[in-house]
């Protein structure tokens, strides 16, 4: 059960990385590697408010998904004024973000462990009954991840979203409907960095530590998440994507944690990441038949 509870928990914090990731990758076709930066920028921002100025952990959630579209904007910013390439603009920030998360947090690691969190605090401890006391975070996390799920799905609906599509899709359609099809870029980018940092600032309190490693392959577990949810699920019209998006993450990890509980060394856990990741890439790309 505690291990089923673990993945449920990391399945859904990572899914609400991997419904960034599903803007970049799917939508917007944009490869961007800044991910690997604003996961671990949203944990330090957490860690800094939380043990440094004492500010309810509540207020981390909408702080941490500001702190993470500023850095969306500027990836943005890099790629659609200085005209770098989607891959370098990313490596850029992500490179820069190595260094601005450790002035944030104040050094490579910080534990949170005798602090309030969203999962530890007064009014949690008030509306949650004494016997879901051991389901305290997993249902604290499946509320945050349905709300960034519905609010993800109400904005595609909008005309900001539709355009945002559009976008990925045929950017010369946008503009010849006389729309900037950087800032729709810029837009985009700025709410898939917004989630990702979101993730990172549950993931930090979750875990009560902020370590500098912890965004390495973060872009890998949020591209596996989204290529397991679109394919297994791409015939279930009723599923939207961003469901299918956050149960894929819950499958990616659930696979992480069966290779442990099988035995695997937890340092080789990067590489049978990395690995898996390979294996769900080559068996969902399409293969043209040849004669």
């Amino acid at each position: 059960m505690a291990l089923l509870l673990s993945v449920l928990e990391q399945g859904m914090i990572y899914g609400i990385l991997a419904l960034g990731v599903y803007i970049t990758y799917k939508i917007l076709d944009f490869p961007d590697l800044t991910v690997d930066g604003s996961f671990p920028f949203g944990a330090a921002i957490t860690v800094f408010m939380i043990s440094k100025l004492g500010l309810p952990p509540i207020l981390t959630l909408p702080v941490s998904f500001l702190g993470g579209a500023l850095i969306g904007i500027c990836t943005g910013l890099i790629h659609v004024k200085l005209k770098v390439r989607d891959l370098l603009s990313g490596i850029i920030m992500m490179t820069g973000l190595y260094t601005i998360n450790l002035w944030v947090a104040g050094s490579g690691y910080v534990p949170i462990f005798n602090q309030k969190t969203i999962f530890d605090n007064d009014l949690v401890n008030a509306v949650i009954p004494s016997f879901l006391a051991n389901y305290k975070r997993i249902i604290i996390i499946l509320v945050i991840t349905m709300v960034a799920k519905y609010l993800l799905d109400w904005y595609m609906s909008t005309k900001s979203g539709f355009l945002l599509r559009a976008v990925g899709d045929n950017d010369t359609i946008v503009t010849s409907l006389g729309v900037d099809k950087g800032l729709v870029k810029i837009v985009g980018l700025s709410i898939a960095n917004g989630l990702v940092a979101l993730s990172g600032c549950i993931y930090a309190q979750q875990q009560r530590s902020f370590e500098i490693s912890i965004g390495t392959g973060a872009v890998v577990i949020g591209l596996a998440s989204v290529i397991i949810g679109t394919s297994l699920f791409k015939k279930m019209t009723l599923l939207r994507v961003t469901s299918s998006v956050i149960i894929g993450s819950i499958l990616y990890k659930g696979c992480v944690a069966l290779a442990m509980f099988a035995g695997i060394d937890p340092n080789a856990i990067k590489l049978v990441t990395s690995v898996l990741f390979l294996i769900i890439l080559v068996i969902s790309m399409d293969r043209k038949k040849v004669d």
